[in-house]
């Protein structure tokens, strides 16, 4: 991650990188699908609900890129401490543990979808104010501590129906499996998430913003910080988007 900026999109190494991830992924696919006993069941895609539940799941997880980022921001452009930018979170937890009970009555009032929709565009907002770093220092962590904040609500509204809609419709003899892999889609989501928004906000961050220059009110020393910051949460704010289109195709509307 920290050698991006230095190394360049189009590096021998970074090159070398995504092919090495291309055969390991086909290999490993490859592999798994000829096992009787495989370490991932990929029968269980076969089931669209389950894979839409599990695929939202993982861009869901992806967007924890944005606390990363927008922490990173506000250390190196408005110089807050590492203390003074994690109270900015402080109504991410808090809203994440006080709405999943939400979420639970939700479930049962609407069925999965709508909860899981309502959560991902909740999520999505809260993600697109914490993108706002053309503003002045002072305005943008006012709108962080409500985007966080509203992150929070959006994932607490998710969480239980996204899990009832994908182990309600596996067969029972299956659940242990989905169950596995559903939860690996939060570690890998969360893992990819973090990695590319950090690679994009490193990468970025060292090239002189041109264009785009004149959008950012107030200092002017820190523009390529904030730019790299948008472009990444803005990557963060596309995930929710997909997660959002994916529910949409694979959740049925009646459970």
């Amino acid at each position: 991650m920290g050698q991006g900026s230095k190394l360049g999109w189009t590096s021998n190494v970074i090159i070398g990188l995504f092919i090495a991830f291309a055969i390991a992924a086909i290999a490993f696919f490859k592999i798994e699908s000829s096992k009787a006993n495989a370490f991932v069941d990929f029968k269980l895609f076969s089931n669209s609900t389950y894979t839409g539940a599990t695929l939202s799941n993982f861009l869901l997880n992806g967007a924890a890129g944005t606390i990363l980022v927008t922490l990173t921001l506000v250390q190196k452009g408005a110089g807050l401490s590492f203390f003074e930018a994690g109270l900015l979170t402080l109504g991410y937890l808090t809203a994440i543990l006080a709405t999943i009970r939400v979420g639970e009555k939700l479930l049962q009032k609407w069925g999965p979808r709508k909860p899981m929709l309502l959560g991902c565009s909740i999520t999505a907002v809260g993600i697109l104010l914490n993108c706002l770093s053309f503003l002045y220092a002072w305005q943008y962590m006012i709108a962080s501590v409500i985007g966080f904040t509203l992150f929070g609500i959006g994932l607490g509204f998710y969480a239980t129906p996204s899990t009832d809609a994908a182990l309600s419709n596996v067969p029972q003899d299956q659940v242990g499996a989905a169950a596995g892999i559903y939860k690996m889609a939060s570690s890998l989501g969360a893992a990819f998430g973090v990695a590319i928004s950090a690679a994009i906000f490193t990468g970025l961050s060292s090239e002189k913003v041109v264009y785009w220059h004149e959008l950012f009110i107030g200092r002017t020393d820190n523009v390529e910080v904030r730019f790299a910051a948008a472009v990444a949460l803005l990557f963060n704010l596309l995930m929710t988007l997909v997660a959002i289109a994916a529910i949409t195709k694979t959740v049925p509307k009646k459970a």
